[in-house]
Formats: structure tokens, sequence, C-alpha cells
């Protein structure tokens, strides 16, 4: 067995889930025996067996990946509650294994997943999609990449139908629920309880007990996400704003977003057209539109 054999196979046994002791299974998902896998990769030593030597690699990888999924995602975990969250989570991860060098790609998949395995949020699955949505948006605005700002001297090059281009870290969201002012409650409180727990020490992380959450209402909110300064925020935005800035991001030239905003919002063409100067002037001091690529 070369080093690449030996990792892989490592690895294959740490990543398989812990039982509900939270200590590594007897045996793997196809059936192997970690015992048998664990004696053949690992020494024992004076006082450890190869099993218990790789159960501690086991269980502290799951730790820390339980950990940054529910780091990363505070609103879901509030909206289905912490046990379900949990369940949720060990499931995704054992269907969906990181593939990624770095934490932060850990959710990059779960809304496509969620989509599937709706039996996680039963009553509040929309609800959840939208924070799903949401949360994932927050963590490409926060690190994704940045294109060179376009400039006012680079309009001219435009052309008289131009096409522009959006910011990659700015996701647009149409959304059922206002998840925005929820998830920003949700951190209020997160940062409540922190300071709150800040100087009690424990052995582990503990299980608070969950808090009651009252959801919103349906309501529906076209929301921004995007980055400037380092920081990320949220926008709302009116409905043919939302169209049009949709068809640019889509790569229809003005003309035609311009076409599909009046379609999709019933605004006239002259409420659409009115509204492009000051529209174009915000979105252009926030920073959404970029050079050519």
């Amino acid at each position: 067995m070369n080093l690449e054999e030996l990792q892989r196979a490592v690895f294959d046994v740490i990543r398989q889930p812990l039982t509900p002791s939270e200590k590594m299974r007897s045996h793997t998902l196809d059936g192997r025996s970690t015992k048998e896998i664990a004696e053949s990769i690992i020494k024992p030593n004076e006082r450890l067996t190869s099993s218990e030597r790789l159960e501690i690699y086991n269980r502290v990888y799951w730790f820390r990946i339980l950990s940054a999924l529910a780091e990363d995602f505070p609103g879901l975990r509030a909206i289905i509650g912490e046990r379900r969250f949990e369940k949720l989570s060990v499931a995704y991860l054992a269907e969906l294994p990181s593939e990624s060098f770095t934490l932060r790609n850990l959710g990059s998949r779960l809304e496509k997943w969620l989509m599937n395995h709706l039996e996680f949020a039963p009553k509040v699955e929309r609800i959840a999609m939208d924070m799903v949505r949401l949360e994932w948006a927050d963590i490409e605005a926060f690190d994704g990449p940045e294109w060179l700002p376009l400039k006012q001297e680079d309009l001219a090059k435009l052309g008289e139908d131009p096409v522009f281009f959006l910011q990659p870290h700015l996701s647009l969201l149409d959304l059922a629920y206002p998840v925005d002012e929820l998830l920003l409650s949700i951190r209020h409180n997160d940062e409540q309880d922190i300071d709150i727990a800040s100087n009690v020490v424990t052995a582990r992380n503990p299980r608070h007990r969950a808090k009651h959450l009252s959801l919103p209402k349906p309501e529906k909110v076209y929301l921004v996400v995007h980055r400037q300064d380092h920081s990320v925020y949220f926008k709302r935005l009116t409905p043919d704003a939302f169209a049009l800035l949709r068809a640019l991001r889509e790569g229809k030239p003005l003309s035609e977003a311009i076409e599909a905003s009046v379609n999709w919002s019933n605004e006239s063409v002259e409420h659409v057209s009115g509204q492009l100067h000051d529209w174009f002037a915000n979105w252009s001091s926030l920073g959404w539109f970029a050079q050519k690529p």
C-alpha cells in the first residue's frame, strides 16, 4: 500500500458517521469491519489498539465538520430545531462527504440535497429552503471572487445597447419569506448568547435549550446579497428592478433586460425606463457592475 492508498483508506473510515453515542462504528456503511480495516493500516501502541487510535481521528473529524456546518447555517438550525439539524447534517455529510480542502465549501450542495430530502424540514419546507439559499449566498458574498469595478469612463465603450456584467459574489434571491430579517434576528440573539456564555468553561459545546422561534408569515422578497468594503449586505429591490437586474445577470443587453422587467413585473416601459437612472446610479455606487472578465 503506497501513501495515497493509505490516505484514502484512512479517510474512508474517518468519514463514516459516528454512532448515537459518538463512537466509531463497528462496520462501515457498506458493511466492512472497521476493526479489520484499522488493523490493516494502523499499528497499536502501548495504550491504544488500532481501532482506538483510528477512532480518535473519526471523532475529531465529525465533531469539526458538524460544528462548521452548524456555524454556517444558524438560520436553518433555528427553523428546524437543533436535534433535527443534527440528523440532517449527518445524513447530508454521509451522502455527500466533503470534497474540498476547505470547510468553507461544506454547504455548497446543501440546497440541492435538501430539496430532495424535505422530510428533515416538515411543515416548514419552503421557509427552510429560502433560508438555505440565503445563508449560502451570504457565504458566497463574503469571500467570492471580485472583478475590476466598472468605471465611468468605461461606459462609453459599451455601445448603444450595452451588456453589463455583475460582480460574481452578488446573488439574486426570489424569496417567499422575509428570511433576511429572520436571519439578522437569529444572529443578534446568538451574539447575545455568546456574550452571556463567554466566561463559562465547558468540556464540550453545550446543547442549549432551543428558544421558541416565531416564524414570519409568507411575504415576497426580492433580495440582493452582495459585498461592499469587506462586509456582506442584504438589499431588497422592487419587482421591476429585480427583474431587470436578473436579466442583466443572464447576459441580456439593456434593451432586452428592460423588456424582461416590463413583462415580469407588469410595469409599463415608461415606468421602468424612468427608473433606470436612479437604479444604475445606486447600483454603481454599491460596486455591483464589473468590467468584462
